[in-house]
């Protein structure tokens, strides 16, 4: 193998000297070979004439005679040996040349669900691979040249190109270094395989993998490369990115003057950048390749002409961002998924989110946030989901990720936070499911419960009054607490955990770190669990997890990953749909949120339900329809409380409200299906659902719940 690649060197080193140049060394070579034979057939005539040589060491004397073809054969092997030894050394101290094949650290892009790109994730070399059918004609006959007019008929490198750069460089290069003179497969194989020294020792290298380059690869395939591996400034690598980042767009997409600006960067990427001191560099460089073109016959003069005068529409530099931490809330989804150093591997990851929606939704926290600021509210979040599919539409982890003072980067959708009221569905659903119904009448009046080794819990209501007897359905709809824990003692708190966990509330763990008080929402949980929890009601007890990836391919356009939307059923859907109609139910909240409170979308079915804990540091509201969920939190970063006015309906609910009308303001009005098991009929006054099977326990009398006791 290492005696075919010597070969195929001196071979391809003699073939790309030159037509003339291997003509003379061909006649060279047959007079050599006929002297050769001559001095052979000398030799063999005579064989038997020796040279004799006076050998004396001391006292001892003796003639040697050393055949004549000994003398002349001997240093040739001798020269043979050393040569081919030297050229062995050479090419074993080279790398791999097989390594051609591999694919370069790619850069990996996050898109949004409609392709816009949210970021680029990538490590020193931001680059894409596109295929070279994809890359303009004119992109490649301005490269072609500009770069390597001689390309598609050499063998690695020019010996032009090498004699002007050594000319020059015996003038110039005083520090010894060597410039210029390379070919594009020279120009890959820097790039691939070697750094940026520039000197005779890997310019030599460079030489030697080129021609071996050229062996194994056709010229299309080089050229591919080439345009997928070569600098085109700072971290942008290849002509994709190259020309996203300069024109913003694909390079399938640029014009003839942007093909010329884009051929004339490899040559010095940092003097000709369109965003250096030296900005005119860079237009007189696309100007010399345009003439260059119509030297080398691609173009005519009178195109090159007016194509210099088309005005270039350069981008500005842009590193922001777009959706931050919902990008990195993807990005630790991948990594978690097994995905490690995706940065490096050119995937295309295709997420839900809607960038028009994230927008929007960014907008209007930004907006209600700054409104209620004199209620020492710091910052707001929200989160926008697809019940249906688990998808996550947009994400807004605070009102600004930039903002060092309210700490913009916490993503507050994925960090604990205390729900407050917004966790009862959770407790009322137990409730249900036991036999209560939401006529059921239930206390609301004071009560004090005695934990042994503990002071008396005495819940309150948020107003401090208490309405007495109550359905459950005003307990639930009016947020009333005293209610809600008189349910918590009777349902049980390990039972509400459990409840919780099956929902995919993964952050309560030890059920020994809770109380009654779990009923109120001391229970820390993400926002990014309740929303897929309360997902399942709206969905009437199918669990379909989020997933915020769509699609992921690799740098080639394969695709290695696809959502798959499955679900399952968790809950009863009888009890969810109960919850749903309670929670949407304007009249059951009118007594303590008004009958025009923003929790009210006009025309619309929709559940909702608002959490303030009770040291004023979170402020929730959180509402659902069969097809979207949005959730929106208000507070501050450093745990400090609201003003005691920052109510779920002054906080939170405005958020909510604006971003709701806006998923729903060109829809029809969408409800529930009404599931099997569940009529209707006028109860205790009121014309309402229940579960088939409970008439007999209707009786509109009180719920017994469990008298002040040691617990």
């Amino acid at each position: 193998m290492q005696l075919l690649s010597i070969f195929l060197l001196v071979k391809n080193l003699l073939v790309g000297l030159g037509r003339p140049l291997y003509r003379l060394l061909r006649i060279i070579g047959i007079g050599i070979i006929g002297l050769a034979r001559i001095l052979f057939k000398f030799l063999v005539r005579v064989r038997k004439i020796r040279f004799r040589i006076n050998f004396k060491f001391g006292w001892f004397r003796k003639k040697i005679s050393i055949p004549r073809a000994t003398v002349v054969l001997v240093p040739l092997i001798l020269v043979l040996s050393a040569g081919f030894l030297m050229i062995n050394q050479m090419i074993e101290k080279l790398p791999d040349v097989n390594m051609i094949y591999l694919p370069p650290v790619m850069s990996s892009r996050i898109t949004d669900r409609n392709g816009e790109i949210l970021y680029k994730f990538y490590i020193n070399e931001n680059r894409s691979w596109t295929p070279l059918e994809q890359i303009p004609q004119s992109l490649v006959w301005a490269t072609l040249a500009i770069e390597d007019k001689n390309f598609y008929n050499h063998h690695g490198f020019s010996v032009k190109g090498i004699l002007t750069a050594i000319i020059y460089n015996l003038k110039n290069g005083k520090d010894g270094s060597l410039h210029g003179g390379s070919t594009i497969t020279q120009q890959l194989v820097k790039n691939v395989f070697l750094d940026n020294r520039k000197t005779w020792d890997r310019k030599f290298k460079e030489l030697m993998l080129s021609v071996l380059v050229e062996e194994r690869m056709t010229k299309d395939e080089i050229l591919e490369r080439y345009f997928n591996q070569v600098s085109y400034g700072g971290e942008t690598y290849g002509v994709e990115e190259a020309a996203f980042k300069i024109f913003g767009k694909h390079v399938w997409e640029i014009t003839m003057s942007e093909t010329a600006f884009l051929a004339g960067l490899p040559a010095a990427p940092s003097s000709y950048s369109p965003y250096g001191p030296n900005k005119e560099l860079a237009f007189a460089r696309q100007r010399k390749v345009l003439d260059e073109m119509v030297t080398a016959g691609y173009i005519s003069k009178e195109l090159a002409e007016k194509t210099k005068s088309t005005t270039l529409d350069i981008k500005e530099e842009n590193t922001n961002i777009l959706a931050p931490h919902f990008v990195f809330y993807v990005k630790e989804i991948l990594e978690n998924q097994g995905f490690s150093n995706f940065e490096r591997q050119g995937l295309r990851i295709t997420t839900s989110l809607d960038l028009e929606v994230q927008k929007m939704a960014e907008r209007i926290v930004r907006e209600e946030t700054d409104k209620v600021a004199n209620l020492h509210i710091g910052n707001g979040a929200a989160l926008v989901i697809d019940v249906k599919n688990g998808d996550i539409l947009a994400m807004v982890g605070s009102k600004d990720y930039n903002v060092k003072e309210i700490d913009g980067k916490y993503n507050v959708t994925t960090a604990l936070r205390q729900p407050g009221s917004s966790i009862k569905p959770i407790n009322y659903y137990l409730a249900l499911e036991r036999g209560l119904t939401m006529s059921t009448l239930i206390d609301d009046s004071p009560v004090s419960y005695v934990i042994k080794g503990q002071k008396p819990y005495s819940p309150q209501n948020y107003n401090g009054k208490y309405m007495g007897r109550v359905t459950l359905r005003t307990a639930l709809a009016s947020s009333l607490n005293v209610p809600s824990v008189k349910l918590l003692a009777e349902n049980g708190v390990d039972r509400m955990i459990d409840l919780g966990t099956k929902m995919g509330i993964g952050s309560w763990g030890d059920k020994n770190r809770f109380g009654l008080s779990l009923a109120l929402g001391s229970g820390e949980v993400k926002m990014t669990e309740l929303a897929g929890a309360y997902s399942i009601f709206a969905n009437l007890g199918e669990m379909v997890d989020l997933d915020p990836i769509l699609k992921i391919e690799n740098y080639l356009g394969e695709t290695v990953y696809e959502k798959r939307v499955s679900s399952k059923e968790v809950l009863d859907p009888r009890y969810s749909f109960l919850i749903n109609d309670a929670l949407s139910d304007n009249e059951a909240r009118t007594p303590i949120f008004g009958s025009n409170s923003k929790l009210v979308i006009d025309g619309k079915t929709v559940a909702v339900k608002t959490g303030t804990t009770n040291n004023l540091r979170d402020n929730w509201c959180i509402g659902w329809t069969p097809s979207y969920l949005v959730s929106a939190w208000v507070g501050n970063n450093d745990n400090s409380s609201m003003s005691w006015v920052a109510s779920g309906v002054s906080g939170a609910t405005p958020i909510w409200n604006r971003i709701m009308r806006e998923m729903l303001d060109d829809k029809d009005n969408e409800k529930w299906g009404v599931p099997m098991g569940i009529d209707k009929d006028n109860i205790c006054g009121k014309y309402q659902y229940y579960v088939v099977g409970t008439e007999g326990s209707i009786k509109c009398k009180m719920s017994v719940s469990p008298k002040p006791t040691e617990i």
